[in-house]
Parts: C-alpha cells; sequence; structure tokens
C-alpha cells in the first residue's frame, strides 16, 4: 500500500509538473506576438510636388534675377496657390519653342508661362481657372507716330515665335517683314536698334520694356483690339485632374483672401 501511494504521489507531482511546462510554453509564444501587434504605422506622404515649366525671359511675369533664380508676378503667384492649395511648386526654366513639347513628353508637371488659354490649345491640354485677362499692344520707337498695324505698311515688325502676339500679325500683308524671336527681350532690343521698327506683345511684357527697360526710347503706340477675351492660365495633359483640381484651389484662395492683389502692387501689375 505504501509502494501504491508513493507511486500515486510520484505520478501526480509528475502532472502537475507537466502543466506547469505547457503553462510556461503558452506564456513565451504570446509574449513573441506581442511586437506585431504594436508595429508602428508608416508615416503619412507629404504634400505633391509639381514641377512647373517657365520661360524665365519674360519680364515680369517670369525672368531671371541676378542671383539666377526665376521670379517674377507669376512666379509669385504659384508660390502663394501652392501654400493655400497645399503642394509644393517647383519651376525648371524651359525655352518657349520647346515648352509644349516638353509637357507632352512629361518631363513636368505643368506650364507657368504666361500661357494664354486658345481653343487650340484646349484640344491638347488642360487649363486652370484664369490668373488674369492680358491684351496685345503694339510698341514702337519713341518717335515714331503710328498708331496701329496699317500705319507701319512697309515696314519690319516682330514678335516672339509660337505665341498670340505672332498671330495677331502673321497673317497681317503690307509689312516688309514680320520678323520672330525666341525671346520677346530680342525683339525689343532689336526696336531699340532700328533694326525693325514695331513689336507686338502682350500687355505686362509691353509695359514693363516702356516704363522700366527702355522708359527714354520705345513706347505703346495702341492697344490692339480683339473680339475675343484673353486669359492666361496654368497648362496640364489632358486629363491631369489632380494638378489642375490642386492650383484652382489655390489661386481661389489667393484671390479671395487679397493675397493676389498685393502680388499685383508689389509688381506694379495693373
Amino acid at each position: 500500500m505504501k509502494r501504491l501511494f508513493k507511486s500515486l504521489l510520484i505520478a501526480a507531482a509528475c502532472s502537475v509538473l507537466a502543466l506547469g511546462v505547457v503553462g510556461c510554453g503558452e506564456k513565451k509564444e504570446e509574449k513573441k506576438a506581442e511586437p506585431a501587434a504594436n508595429a508602428t504605422a508608416a508615416a503619412p506622404a507629404g504634400p505633391k510636388t509639381i514641377v512647373f515649366a517657365c520661360d524665365a525671359a519674360y519680364p515680369p511675369m517670369q525672368y531671371m534675377n541676378e542671383q539666377k533664380e526665376i521670379v517674377g508676378f507669376e512666379v509669385d503667384v504659384i508660390k502663394a496657390a501652392a501654400e493655400k492649395g497645399g503642394f509644393k511648386a517647383e519651376f525648371k526654366n524651359v525655352a518657349w519653342d520647346g515648352i509644349f513639347a516638353g509637357l507632352a513628353s512629361k518631363k513636368y508637371d505643368a506650364i507657368s508661362s504666361s500661357v494664354s488659354i486658345t481653343e487650340e490649345r484646349k484640344a491638347s491640354m488642360d487649363f486652370s481657372d484664369p490668373i488674369m485677362t492680358i491684351e496685345q499692344m503694339l510698341v514702337v520707337a519713341k518717335n515714331d507716330k503710328a498708331t496701329d498695324l496699317a500705319a507701319l505698311k512697309g515696314k519690319s515688325i516682330g514678335a516672339q515665335i509660337g505665341t498670340t502676339s505672332y498671330l495677331v500679325i502673321k497673317d497681317v500683308k503690307g509689312f516688309k517683314a514680320i520678323k520672330t524671336y525666341d525671346e520677346v527681350g530680342l525683339a525689343m532690343e532689336d526696336l531699340v536698334k532700328g533694326s525693325i521698327q514695331a513689336v507686338v506683345a502682350d500687355s505686362p511684357v509691353a509695359v514693363d520694356y516702356t516704363t522700366k527697360k527702355h522708359a527714354d526710347k520705345i513706347k505703346i503706340a495702341a492697344t490692339l483690339k480683339s473680339d475675343k477675351v484673353e486669359n492666361i492660365g496654368i497648362a496640364v495633359l489632358k486629363g491631369n485632374k489632380e494638378v489642375i483640381d490642386l492650383v484652382n484651389k489655390g489661386l481661389t484662395a489667393i484671390k479671395a483672401d487679397g493675397t493676389f492683389d498685393k502680388i499685383k502692387e508689389k509688381h506694379q501689375m495693373k
């Protein structure tokens, strides 16, 4: 009986030990599972960066300052819109004659370069809400008495190639020559030298050159009337709704809170 009782005690003790071992094993497995349950979530993505191409040779809209930085009225507008619209803006200097091809090949996200919103361009691009309305102006030498295109019959006139300024004069008859330029500044320099007798340019540019850079040599002779309102806006590839929505959000905000008017005042824009 003693041996039987002793055997029973030993068996009971072994069972308790076995249960203890199993219990310890379960606890270890639970501890291993804890790190996965408390894993840190991935950090949220930052604001979208939009790369804007601009022909930085078009003062006061966009140009290079002495520090070789892209500055100007439209640059300040986009920077302010970015702050309000929740995106980051980067600018890339691109020559005008290749700026639309670069957009088509997706070298950048948008064009911010005084782009007039035309029906022809809307066939292949989408545009933001208008930034501002512009007009086409005729610029001549200070002593020239011309007040319209007709008075320049037999004379040479210039404009930047591929612009709405060029479209105004390309089919007009009677000029000695219609000269195109890669940059509007080169046309103005030829006008100052007397190589050509007139330049057609967007109103902000015409005002800038005739009141700041060459005020003593050239003047605005006339505003060329048109039956169409000419607005400028930001251009993107057809269907790029994400960028258009962000830009429009920013433009709406800066026009509503007075920021846009302050930028116009800073750049002496009418």
